[in-house]
């Protein structure tokens, strides 16, 4: 596609990418605001062959989350209970190597351990699980505990941020998963996680993870009571810390899901497949220093997922085994997905499948 044939509003932001070119706030506004996806979509998708040709990323991993009490209990979560409420739970370290161990037979790369604050599992319990999950899978990578988990961790032991992370990737933790962003704007915070840390915060527990040589993945929960705006600020954000670490590895968009929320009265429908593509797309295009854009199949289903691998994402996530906060607010997919179904998902979209570990070293490629 050249420039010169594109009409209507967006011709000069097709420029500035064929260019190179950064794209500003404003240009991040109006693709949001365009009914074009199409195009917005085939811009995206530049971007995408420029940085990976036909490679499709996928891991197979495992997700665990280690208890669903929160002490937050944020207005959009479906999956965090009361202590002692209907339904919580806290898992043993004993059933934390089980789940773990079980899933070594499959060839994971990854375990993937997020979950509520719970008042009770300290430092020590962590440094612990840590510790166990090293040794039950060696050469297993484990990305665990959000920048909202890791700053619970902080405030309970009057820590800093460093020292916890620095303790914990002694025990074992080799990288932060992007949980917890949310969007950053305070007004949204405010309305559906109140009691959540700020998006400065969360900024900066992954700004000292890169400082200390971890590698992390980046979010932004969108569909709910955000503005178009507030979304574009949350990008450039990501976009400008990324500028100065070089630490994120991929961008994940997650839609919301808002069945069993306290949001499910004001928002009464998840998202559509246009909004999702046109998220992955403009995200595609605002990130231009984020090497990977992953289409989160467990929250937009497998074949929105699929077709986004033409509109600038080139990462299809992975088997996760067994996803438990998404589907406590009623999502329909499944909570695994074979290594061969993913396989041939992407195959089917003309892309080359390759497996990779968290860290994005590949295993294997081309299926």
């Amino acid at each position: 596609m050249q420039a010169l044939f594109i009409q209507g509003d967006l011709r000069d932001i097709v420029e500035k990418v064929v260019a190179g070119e950064r794209l500003s706030r404003n240009d991040g506004i109006r693709l949001f605001k365009s009914n074009d996806l199409l195009t917005v979509g085939y811009l995206a998708d530049m971007v995408r062959r420029r940085k990976h040709g036909d490679r499709v990323f996928f891991i197979v991993n495992r997700h665990i989350n280690q208890t669903n009490i929160c002490v937050n209990l944020c207005k959009f979560c479906a999956f965090g209970k009361e202590k002692g409420g209907e339904g919580a739970y806290a898992l043993t370290l004993d059933e934390i190597e089980a789940a773990a161990r079980e899933a070594y037979p499959f060839g994971i790369t990854e375990v993937h351990i997020v979950g509520g604050l719970h008042p009770d599992l300290t430092l020590d319990y962590y440094l612990e699980m840590m510790c166990r999950l090293r040794e039950a899978l060696p050469g297993v990578i484990i990305q665990a505990l959000t920048a909202v988990e890791v700053d619970y961790l902080a405030q309970q032991h009057s820590m800093s941020i460093e020292d916890v992370l620095l303790a914990l990737r002694q025990a074992g933790l080799d990288s932060l998963p992007g949980g917890g962003a949310e969007v950053f704007s305070p007004r949204v915070r405010e309305l559906v996680c109140p009691k959540k840390i700020s998006g400065e915060r969360w900024l900066e527990v992954h700004e000292t993870a890169h400082r200390i040589g971890m590698r992390t993945n980046a979010t932004m929960l969108y569909g709910h009571v955000e503005t178009i705006e507030e979304r574009v600020d949350h990008l450039i954000a990501l976009r400008e810390l990324q500028d100065r670490t070089k630490g994120f590895m991929a961008f994940i968009p997650l839609a919301f899901h808002p069945r069993h929320t306290q949001l499910e009265q004001v928002v009464t429908a998840g998202t559509t497949g246009y909004e999702d593509l046109k998220v992955l797309a403009v995200s595609r295009l605002m990130l231009d220093n984020f090497d990977h854009i992953k289409a989160f199949w467990i929250m937009i289903g497998p074949k929105i997922a699929q077709i986004s691998l033409s509109f600038g994402v080139n990462d299809f996530d992975g088997t996760v085994i067994e996803e438990k906060i998404t589907h406590s607010a009623g999502a329909e997919t499944a909570q695994a997905m074979a290594k061969n179904e993913i396989i041939n998902q992407i195959k089917a979209a003309g892309r080359i499948p390759v497996e990779r570990d968290t860290l994005y070293n590949v295993i294997r490629e081309g299926f």
